[in-house]
């Protein structure tokens, strides 16, 4: 087989960025061209500076329909209307990044219809898919600390989860609540139980639990029988996201253990600690760490991610690698930070 010709639309932000640092080291990949209209003849290593050394590419604004695969990493509400515009090749697969396409109602476009790419919960959809919604970064780390919970039935009662997220999360753009000066050594609070990445996560656990019938996920992300109180937080520092969710379970921890184990035993990058976890385990990777305790009746599940790996950009060369039939690690044997 031959190597896969890449196109990238929006490599000069950071998960543009991140898919660069993958796929430049990525053996079975020839990366065609980087499209950025802002940086059009810009060396990439001029954006990207960690890169230096590792590509000459340049970005440019010209688009090419000879690719396999084409990357979207677009603000929110831009894939969509990058796709109404330039008409590519139905032979060509489609990863988006963005929001556009995540939800049933949205996920389709003129004769293209974009499976959720969640390989923990849809790897054999992916197999076959021509085009992928990526999650939402958020929406990875919640669904997995909830499914197998929500796939032997047992989201009985409401869940309450905390999250908090590294600066990186809310883009490159500078924003009051991402600038240095404001977020370091600050914490608050933002779009608590309303979060849009909700829907997403309602979706899916509904696909898991059939009786739950709402799962269009409202902005509460409630649904019949189950409602989702989430608070997340902005952190004081640049990437990651750490969960903690906790609900009524009568399962022991054992069996609670041996529940997630099950569950995941074919997720390569989805691993049960009996240990505390903590962030700077998986900084720099595509992997999901997740940590059960049981107090009395309650259920805590830890759950930590790279926002911008297995959250974003790792993620989509997973559902890349699923999609061209590769070893889905090909490209992502990365190492955390550790220190």
């Amino acid at each position: 087989m031959s190597n896969i010709k890449v196109g990238i639309i929006g490599g000069a932000g950071y998960t543009g960025g991140e898919l660069l640092r993958i796929l430049v080291n990525h053996q079975k990949v020839d990366i065609a061209y980087v499209h950025s209209n802002s940086n059009a003849g810009n060396l990439i290593s001029d954006v990207h500076t960690d890169l230096l050394g590792d590509t000459d590419l340049k970005f440019t604004d010209k688009l090419s329909q000879d690719i396999d695969v084409l990357y979207l990493c677009v603000g929110h509400g831009d894939a969509r209307k990058f796709l109404e515009a330039n008409n590519f090749n139905d032979n060509i697969k489609i990863i988006d990044l963005s929001q556009d396409f995540r939800l049933n109602q949205k996920s389709k476009i003129e004769n293209r219809k974009f499976i959720y790419g969640l390989p923990e919960l849809n790897k054999e959809a992916i197999k076959t898919a021509q085009n992928i919604a990526n999650p939402g970064c958020f929406a990875t780390c919640l669904q997995l600390a909830l499914l197998p919970l929500a796939k032997a039935g047992l989201l009985k009662s409401e869940v309450h989860i905390t999250a908090t997220t590294g600066s990186t999360g809310a883009g490159q753009k500078p924003t009051t609540t991402s600038h240095f000066s404001w977020r370091s050594n600050n914490l608050s609070v933002y779009k608590a139980f309303e979060h849009q990445h909700l829907n997403e996560i309602g979706e899916s656990l509904k696909s898991l639990t059939p009786t739950l019938s709402k799962g269009e996920g409202a902005k509460t992300g409630e649904q019949e029988d189950l409602v989702l109180n989430f608070i997340p937080y902005r952190g004081s520092f640049a990437r990651g996201i750490m969960a903690s969710s906790y609900m009524d379970c009568d399962l022991s921890l054992e069996e609670a253990e041996k529940l997630y184990q099950d569950f995941y035993a074919d997720a390569p990058f989805t691993h049960i600690s009996k240990e505390n976890i903590d962030l700077k385990q998986v900084v720099n990777t595509n992997k999901c760490f997740i940590h059960l305790e049981k107090h009395g009746n309650k259920l805590m599940i830890l759950s930590i991610i790279d926002n911008l790996l297995k959250g974003a950009s790792g993620q989509a060369v997973q559902n890349m690698n699923l999609m061209f039939g590769l070893d889905e690690k090909e490209g992502l044997r990365l190492k955390a930070i550790g220190f």
